[in-house]
């Protein structure tokens, strides 16, 4: 009798611990899925981060480069009015 019952008990043992393995892969598999989901999400998002700052550096030096361009034609244009004796207007038109 006690062999039966000691039988019966390491048997639903058994099953127990297939049972509870079945759910610890599936929950595995879930987190893991999740974990890469996350990453691919973190990615994006990293990517679009990097897109706008390249952007927003790609529109300052933009302005500063044109600025420059700005400053170098008034000088040229102050510098050929003061030569020829006329206007900085005139100079430009010219």
């Amino acid at each position: 009798m006690r062999k039966i019952i000691f039988a019966a008990a390491v048997a639903t043992g058994a099953l127990s611990l297939a049972a509870c393995s079945q759910q610890t892969e599936k929950k595995t598999g879930e987190a893991m899925d999740s974990a890469a989901a996350d990453a691919q999400a973190n990615a994006d998002s990293a990517g679009e981060t990097v897109d706008s700052a390249a952007t927003a550096a790609g529109d300052a030096v933009k302005g500063v480069a044109d600025t420059a361009a700005k400053a170098a034609t008034d000088a040229k244009n102050a510098a050929e009015a003061d030569i020829q004796g006329e206007s900085t207007t005139k100079a430009a038109a010219d």
